[in-house]
């Protein structure tokens, strides 16, 4: 529809737009001649500056032995389900990637139910009890919190609890923690700091520092035998699949990971805005009835519009996949199915991403940037430089108040 002109408000792909930071720029330039094969697992300086980062981040000594990297979190999460037998447990809803990954080697997967009625909450009961009647004796649980599609945070408390049933049965987690330095509700907190022995922490480059095409994702491995044993089998897997990450992302993430003052500030300030904007879309979306969790991180909502199941019928609508391609094309709103993430074909949910809308240019990312550098308000670059944020809601208020 952009291809041919037509005007389309995007909240459907999930993209932190904006710039990145010219140290770490420069570094890429430096290293641009770089062109050698490196060590599958990673090169050293890069894998102990990430330990020392993460050292800092999660409060407890991490060593660079168990550091792997590799080019995007998502081929670690492809490795490390390759590597590992069993069947892989999800959250519903999850990220569109886990259970096709499952698939492509016929692996099971378990879906923790979840329903808009109860937020899409995570309940350790339902967790115990799905383990206990599994007919695998094997299980790797996929946790993301900071949540893509929700925005969610899954507070200690419960993460205390789902490690103490991990434990107990012998569970292994895979934490992806992608959106953990965007985080905004409140600090981040990594299951890992419950369950060392048996968490594999993911991260990477592409969302706090808006690095996605660089394609540098990191995994933090168990202490101990265990995770020796993992690591070499998921660097056996990227031997074979990926040889290594890229030589020049490599050396210029080293920068990426330093402590870094100016770094931190620009990670704060970028974070600051995709809360802005997010939690201002989702106060829109209350002020029009529509349920959706509370956002805490990332930039992503997921609300429910059952409660115009009986009117929306009338137009043809029966799926969130029906509902997205409506607004779609009656609303030039382009949002992603709920379907996509897990959730029931009928339940009339949706994946809104923040990231993209009004600054789907290089230069209107850069220019949002330099406004709140500025000291322009919240208040006054959501009023006064989000045209696009703020049709969508216009859009939505008229499409809801049709019905």
């Amino acid at each position: 529809m952009w291809a041919k002109g037509e005007t389309v408000y995007h909240l459907g792909f999930g993209e932190s737009r904006f710039p990145a930071h010219p140290k770490i720029v420069r570094a890429l330039v430096e290293n641009a001649a770089r062109q050698s094969y490196l060590p599958s697992a990673g090169i050293p300086e890069l894998r102990q500056a990430i330990a020392t980062f993460h050292s800092r981040q999660l409060d407890r000594e991490v060593g660079a032995d168990q550091v792997i990297v590799a080019p995007g979190s998502k081929s670690l999460l492809f490795a490390f389900q390759m590597a590992l037998a069993g069947a892989t447990v999800l959250h519903t809803p999850s990220w569109v990637s886990y259970e096709p990954q499952s698939r492509l080697f016929n692996r099971p997967v378990l879906r923790l139910p979840a329903t808009p009625e109860d937020g899409h909450r995570l309940y350790p009961a339902r967790l115990q009890q799905l383990l206990r009647h599994s007919p695998y004796s094997q299980h790797l649980l996929i946790l993301n919190s900071p949540s893509n599609p929700t925005g969610q945070m899954l507070e200690p408390a419960l993460l205390e609890e789902i490690a103490e049933i991990c434990r107990r049965e012998e569970v292994l987690v895979l934490s992806d923690e992608i959106y953990g330095l965007t985080a905004y509700g409140r600090k981040h907190v990594s299951i890992s700091s419950f369950y060392p022995e048996g968490t594999v922490v993911l991260g990477g480059m592409s969302k706090h520092l808006s690095l996605g095409g660089w394609r540098l994702g990191i995994a933090l491995l168990p202490p101990g035998d265990m995770g020796q044993q993992l690591l070499q089998a998921v660097a056996k897997v990227g031997s074979e699949l990926w040889s290594t990450a890229s030589a020049p992302i490599q050396y210029a993430a080293i920068t990426a990971y330093a402590d870094d003052a100016e770094l931190t500030g620009y990670v704060e300030k970028c974070t600051a805005l995709h809360a802005a904007r997010t939690r201002y879309l989702w106060r829109g979306l209350s002020e029009l009835d529509v349920p959706c969790a509370e956002p805490m991180g990332g930039f992503y909502l997921f609300p429910n519009f059952d409660h115009w199941r009986k009117p929306l019928a009338s137009l043809g609508v029966q799926t969130s996949v029906d509902l997205a391609r409506y607004l779609l094309e009656e609303w030039q709103i382009a949002t992603l199915p709920g379907s996509d993430f897990g959730t029931p074909a009928h339940e009339l949910s949706l994946r809104l991403s923040t990231s993209y809308v009004d600054l789907e240019t290089d230069e209107k990312a850069a220019q949002l940037i330099e406004r709140a550098v500025a000291g322009v308000s919240d208040e006054d670059l959501l009023r006064d430089h989000h045209p696009g944020m703020n049709e969508v809601l216009t859009r939505l208020q008229r499409f809801l108040s049709s019905m």
